[in-house]
């Protein structure tokens, strides 16, 4: 099998490794053995092997909010454009 595999690398923060490392060890394996088994499990069911879903953390909701009530607030001036707003800016 050695002939046959390839390396590959990718970019992780060193405390999600850490994390990942510990977990792993802890099951038996290391991050290259759990890795091939979450690529073979995705080849088997055609996709990613668990849900995937958009849901805002507690900053972005509030941040949707803020956006929503300043947009409704008349007292805050908008603009029409880029140029219009940066013109604004350099005053």
């Amino acid at each position: 099998m050695a002939g046959n595999t390839t390396n590959i690398s990718i970019r992780m923060d060193s405390d999600l490794k850490a994390q990942a490392d510990a977990l792993f060890g802890e099951l038996g394996m290391n991050i290259t053995t759990a890795f091939n088994i979450f690529v073979r499990q995705s080849i088997r069911e055609g996709r990613i092997p668990f849900n995937i879903t958009l849901q805002p953390n507690r900053e972005t909701i509030m941040a949707i909010f803020e956006a929503e009530r300043i947009a409704k607030d008349p007292s805050v001036k908008g603009y029409n454009d880029m140029d219009e707003l940066f013109a604004d800016l350099r005053k």
